[in-house]
């Protein structure tokens, strides 16, 4: 049975995301056939895949080798996912349906509880399918796809300090969903952009020269009647 490009372009680019394949690693697709157990053809379309997304450059002599994005290109992802996700919040207000606003309602539950009880393991996979739903929810694949993306790439790059204050991340959490849930794009994409300002600063670069804390973005949040 053939096994489709986009199942061996998930396993390279998670293996890629998790340091397997190490930043300015040679990917040979020969080597990553023989690892996860495909012909070469499905390799060779992801591996196209994975370098129209930035996790594969091509070079002279060496082939297809694992990209080693700058500090400057690190920093970019994060600005560009405080535009998107608001974005996407403002869209989820106008288009959910009530299946996506079960799945939201359930996920802040969860997220809560576990915040109470201190059970930080399970946030951050909480976390990470909350803002999957939300993405889905503004029913734009192609936002969908790119704040995907973006999240890959960012938890590629990234190491994320845990909140401090998880029960107000996810009182955070909970204030977009009721936004959304009363059709309120602008109140939804304000709440989102101060949660994603403030999810920004706990982010540290992984690789070396990368320690320093990332600076948020300069632009001023409206603060004002988004904490009830």
């Amino acid at each position: 049975m053939r096994i489709p490009a986009h199942s061996v372009c998930t396993a390279i680019r998670d293996d890629i995301v998790a340091g397997v394949h190490v930043r300015g690693g040679r990917l040979t697709e020969e080597v990553l056939a023989r690892r996860y157990g495909v012909s070469r053809v499905p390799v060779r379309e992801a591996l196209r895949t994975l370098e129209a997304e930035g996790f594969v450059v091509t070079r002279r002599h060496a082939g297809a080798c694992v990209a080693e994005p700058t500090e400057q290109e690190a920093a970019d992802l994060l600005e560009m996912r405080m535009l998107l996700e608001p974005l996407g919040a403002a869209r989820a207000a106008q288009r959910r349906t009530e299946a996506h606003l079960k799945v939201l309602r359930g996920l802040v539950r969860l997220g809560q509880e576990r915040a109470r009880r201190g059970h930080s393991e399970d946030l951050r996979s909480l976390g990470g399918w909350f803002h999957e739903t939300l993405a889905q929810a503004s029913c734009s694949p192609s936002l969908t796809a790119m704040l995907t993306q973006l999240r890959h790439k960012i938890a590629w790059m990234y190491t994320v300090e845990a909140s401090p204050s998880p029960a107000e991340s996810w009182a955070e959490h909970g204030a977009i969903v009721d936004a959304v849930a009363r059709g309120d794009g602008e109140r939804a994409r304000a709440v989102t952009a101060l949660h994603a300002e403030r999810a920004t600063g706990a982010h540290r670069l992984r690789f070396p020269g990368g320690a320093e804390r990332v600076r948020t973005s300069q632009h001023a949040v409206n603060m004002s009647g988004l904490r009830h």
